[in-house]
């Protein structure tokens, strides 16, 4: 049995859950309306976008379209790391740093799976190639967005004690061991709580979209864990990559820390 399609009807229910909350937020005056009805707006026009996208893509699946969509989701991956942070590193090299780890994680991890565990011919078939990057994307994205966060604004906090630690001899990687470990820890601490959790508390939605399209709850679930175990590596990786950039940012070759790097959100970059 297939998935009952969605009418207009079903879709204007569901967005009136969203319209309710983002009065019940200017009702509790949080300032997070504006935010969600854009959120919404963005959703629905990127979702139908994409979908229009993908149906051209799997009648003519080359894989230099594969490849160019890959390197938009990059793109916009990147942007969305270092959009929201308070306290992030100045100009283009915040974005780059989070790109470039997203780039080597979310790729390599997905190259690797359907190239050696899928296995499907041909390997970059889209049907498989650009879901699975997308989800590699998404959560190692939030893993990177919160670990540059933590990283940057545990640095600016802890600057006086930093320097101090420098003027004792520390060498910089001394000096920031232990907010290196810190903002690490809460880069995976999403996907180790998902992970812990799964199958428990929610179904995620691979496994519940391949349930509802038929497939055997044993072969979604095999999927799932497939799913679950490359965004783990991809998301710690990813933050590892990204943080010990930040960190090779905030000092120069002489283990002095720039604090001239890092601009809160809002301020004018200079670079």
């Amino acid at each position: 049995m297939g998935v009952r399609p969605l009418s207009p009807a079903d879709l204007a229910l569901a967005a009136s859950l969203v319209l309710l909350l983002g009065l019940l937020s200017w009702r509790l005056q949080l300032g997070l309306s504006k935010q969600l009805a854009i959120a919404a707006v963005r959703t629905t026009v990127q979702l139908l976008l994409i979908g229009q996208v993908l149906r051209l893509l799997f009648a003519d699946a080359h894989p230099a379209y594969v490849f160019a969509i890959s390197l938009v989701m990059l793109v916009a991956a990147g942007r969305e790391a270092v959009a929201r942070q308070h306290r992030r590193v100045r100009g283009a090299h915040g974005w780059l740093i989070g790109t470039g780890a997203m780039f080597l994680s979310s790729f390599t991890v997905t190259f690797l799976a359907l190239f050696v565990i899928i296995g499907h011919q041909p390997w970059y078939a889209p049907q498989y190639a650009i879901p699975l990057l997308g989800m590699l994307l998404g959560n190692t994205m939030s893993g990177v967005a919160l670990g540059m966060e933590r990283v940057t604004e545990t640095v600016w906090q802890q600057r006086a004690i930093i320097e101090q630690r420098l003027l004792l001899g520390q060498p910089a990687t001394t000096a920031v061991r232990e907010i290196r470990r810190q903002a690490i820890r809460a880069a995976m601490m999403p996907i180790i709580n998902s992970m812990a959790t799964v199958g428990l508390v929610s179904l995620p939605g691979m496994m519940t979209g391949q349930i509802l399209g038929g497939s055997s709850p044993m072969e979604a679930v095999n999927y799932q864990i497939l799913i679950m175990f490359l965004i783990c590596a991809g998301t710690g990786f990813g933050a590892v990559a990204a943080i010990f950039g930040v960190e090779r940012r905030l000092f120069d070759a002489r283990h002095r820390l720039r604090l001239d790097v890092l601009r809160v959100a809002g301020e004018a970059s200079n670079s």
